[in-house]
């Protein structure tokens, strides 16, 4: 069952790194550094704050606390990154690490005691803690590139209108016990 829970794991957060990458790739370069007012992050300060996050809760997970000495969290909220390019590095970066990290974790590592600013949590808990932080912060990043968008948005899930024609061609099919992220992770390897 850890196993199993590990492999869900992975493919959601793999789910929301897609999304991510596919709500972004919709947008010139110069939209991914705009923002709504002085209070508001662009996407590219939302991704510098996931390089920083993923890096820091994620670099020797099981051993260190999970907010690194290094971490200068308040910077990751300022303009650092100027291109596309240097975008996706820090983008990847970020999800390379998570993603190897949680590829070697076996089920025993679960009930493992691991802090983040000195609070323990389960190696499980802390899991479920990044899953829903990285979401939101996916969310984010689909809303302002929706809005930037504008017309030219395309639906990373049911555009509006169609939930009758989507759910008529599912139903169409045979029941699948194969999950839609496994879909859609299918579609991006093509």
């Amino acid at each position: 069952m850890e196993n199993e829970y590990l492999e869900s794991c992975i493919k959601q957060f793999e789910y929301y790194k897609l999304l991510g990458e596919k709500a972004m790739a919709q947008l010139p370069d110069d939209k991914l550094f705009w923002q709504f007012n002085e209070q508001s992050n662009s996407i590219a300060i939302i991704v510098q704050h996931f390089w920083g996050n993923m890096l820091s809760r994620w670099t020797d997970f099981l051993t260190t606390d999970g907010e690194k000495e290094w971490r200068n969290r308040d910077a990751e909220f300022e303009s650092g990154i100027n291109t596309r390019e240097g975008l996706l590095k820090k983008w990847n970066e970020g999800w390379d690490r998570l993603l190897s990290t949680l590829k070697q974790l076996t089920g025993e590592d679960l009930k493992k005691i691991i802090y983040i600013r000195n609070q323990g949590h389960t190696v499980m808990e802390a899991i479920n803690r990044q899953l829903a932080h990285y979401s939101y912060h996916v969310g984010q990043i689909i809303y302002i590139a929706k809005m930037v968008a504008d017309n030219d948005w395309q639906s990373l899930s049911i555009p509006k209108g169609a939930s009758q024609s989507f759910n008529a061609e599912k139903f169409s099919k045979p029941k699948s016990k194969q999950h839609f992220i496994d879909e859609l992770l299918k579609e991006k390897k093509k």
